[in-house]
């Protein structure tokens, strides 16, 4: 057993030791999202650490790593869902389109309505399909009227692909949908608001091969509108559906470029290790 930890100890010191040497394309010609030296802490554990990388618009780019690496983290910290958790703490600098969102100036509900978020699970709310849809937009006063309101729905689950599948009952409950159903629900309710950003946590996670190939054409078919930042666990997922793709380890950067190039052609001994299953 003693050796066991020796061994276990001499391996995390050598990937720390790898993890100074971080390398890649993390910038582009044009930005979404530019960050800078960012840090994120939860109470003494420094969960992310200065990490700078851009994002442009209307691109998706998939974030890969170990289970703990805090790809889901920083992903959360785009649209600042870790004002939720008290003991956590963000420090850096991030702009959207230019402005610093952790700005106090910057109202997080109007943030989030920018900067849309699906998660893992499917949360439609205890509503009807049209009502999970309308909330937002509700809230956000985007709809002057009935009609108005209407078109904001039908346009939203049209581009999320789920019009025809529901359009002739749309006062039924939402959470009466397949899994899959549902989470292309999520997501129109999510671009009903309008976002510019949509923040995707591992979202065909606990979905089937159909559903997920589904969401997978949605997303490419999203990205004409939008800039797409997915999570996933899938690495076969992050090539097919992604430009450009990040590895995450022990909270750090590895490695940002082009996602044939990561895959096929990695600078960094860690991301080739991940890739080829030797660890992860």
């Amino acid at each position: 057993m003693a050796t066991e930890n020796a061994e276990e100890k001499s391996n995390k010191v050598d990937i720390e030791q790898q993890l100074g040497e971080t390398v890649g394309e993390q910038f582009t010609d044009e930005q979404k999202f530019a960050l800078r030296n960012v840090d994120v802490y939860y109470g003494d554990n420094h969960a992310i650490q200065d990490i700078s990388m851009d994002i442009a618009p209307n691109e998706v780019v998939a974030f890969i790593g170990p289970s703990g690496c805090g790809k889901s983290t920083f992903l959360r910290v785009l649209n600042r869902m870790n004002d939720t958790i008290d003991i956590c703490r963000v420090s850096g600098d991030i702009r959207l389109d230019g402005e610093d969102i952790y700005d106090k100036k910057m109202d997080p509900v109007l943030l989030r309505a920018r900067v849309g978020m699906v998660f893992q699970k499917p949360n439609p709310f205890p509503k009807s399909i049209y009502d999970n849809v309308a909330y937002g937009p509700k809230l956000h006063g985007l709809a002057s009227s009935r009609a108005e309101l209407d078109d904001i729905v039908r346009t939203s689950l049209k581009r999320a692909g789920l019009l025809k599948e529901v359009e002739n009952r749309l006062d039924e409950p939402g959470t009466g949908l397949s899994g899959g159903q549902q989470q292309r629900l999520c997501i129109a309710r999510t671009i009903a608001v309008s976002p510019e950003v949509i923040l995707m946590d591992e979202p065909a996670s606990a979905l089937d091969p159909i559903a997920t190939a589904i969401i997978e054409e949605l997303i490419d078919e999203l990205r004409e509108n939008y800039t797409i930042a997915i999570v996933t666990h899938s690495m076969q997922q992050a090539a097919r559906i992604s430009q450009r793709t990040a590895y995450f380890h022990l909270g750090k950067l590895v490695e940002m470029g082009p996602t044939e190039k990561i895959f096929t052609n990695p600078d960094h001994t860690l991301t080739e290790n991940y890739i080829t299953g030797r660890f992860g």
